[in-house]
């Protein structure tokens, strides 16, 4: 795949620029500026990703089912994770690249978690990482905060615990629920997380926790209060084979556009119409 040094409609990025630090995402929401945060998985999309403006890119879990076919994120692994976050890294981005933390890589313990965080750091080239959960996480983000690696978090719908969770649904609904998700984010913001997602929480509720934290909040399904937003690049691009939740947005539809680009080469080739002559050498 060729990928144009600058998309259509893109800024040209400054090859001397340095990369985004948490630091200045932290100081965007003081300014009152939206985060824009997009996933990748490859060099080209964190190239286009990168090119087109976003703040933050971050290499999901979410590519076990987007990428490599699985029903959810839990069978993705510490080798998956490194082997995509140093794909995104060879595009050499402006912003600042955060690594998800794979089921049962930092489940087992702060131990375990410094561990990993410092093996997407050191060995992937990540300049954060993300961990799904409040309090029972809370001593693992500490642990990796004070090694000196940026840490989001992430409350809500967190898919590492889907099981428990009984499928994909809203968090935050009821007295009780909008308590611990507005307990989790101040929690993880005391262990000096510099921003937090917000995943399928109301939009009242994400409004509140918004306003209660210091850190920027970036939402998925939890309304535009949030200080940012971040979306699924196959989401985005329509190229998400499944229905799409209800969050959503398609800006594109590169999936319908593919399909035909292929037929037509299939046609093509079936009848002797590629390559012609000037596609082929001569003696």
């Amino acid at each position: 795949m060729s990928v144009p040094s600058t998309p259509p409609g893109a800024v040209a990025k400054d090859a001397a620029a340095p990369r985004r630090t948490a630091r200045e995402i932290l100081a965007l929401k003081t300014k009152g500026e939206k985060v824009v945060v997009v996933t990748a998985y490859d060099y080209p999309t964190a190239r286009l990703v990168d090119e087109a403006g976003a703040e933050i890119i971050l290499v999901g879990d979410s590519l076990g089912m987007v990428v490599l076919g699985y029903e959810s994120t839990l069978p993705v692994t510490m080798s998956d994770m490194l082997h995509h976050v140093r794909a995104v890294m060879r595009a050499k981005p402006r912003a600042l690249v955060v690594a998800d933390m794979p089921f049962m890589s930092f489940q087992t313990g702060p131990r375990d978690a410094l561990r990993n965080a410092g093996r997407l750091v050191q060995k992937g080239g990540a300049d954060a990482v993300k961990l799904e959960g409040g309090a029972r996480v809370a001593e693992a983000v500490r642990a990796i905060v004070e090694a000196g690696i940026p840490v989001m978090g992430h409350v809500g719908l967190t898919p590492q615990s889907v099981l428990t969770m009984g499928g994909y649904r809203v968090q935050g609904r009821g007295e009780d629920e909008a308590a611990r998700v507005m307990r989790d984010a101040k929690l993880l913001e005391a262990c000096g997380a510099f921003s937090v997602v917000l995943e399928g929480v109301p939009k009242d509720l994400a409004r509140e926790v918004t306003k209660a934290l210091k850190i920027p909040t970036i939402g998925i399904g939890a309304g535009v209060e949030c200080d940012g937003q971040v979306l699924v690049w196959h989401d985005v691009m329509g190229l998400w084979f499944g229905r799409p939740a209800k969050f959503v947005r398609r800006y594109a539809d590169l999936g319908e556009s593919a399909r035909g680009g292929l037929e037509r080469f299939v046609s093509d080739v079936k009848a002797k119409r590629f390559p012609n002559d000037d596609e082929s050498y001569g003696a």
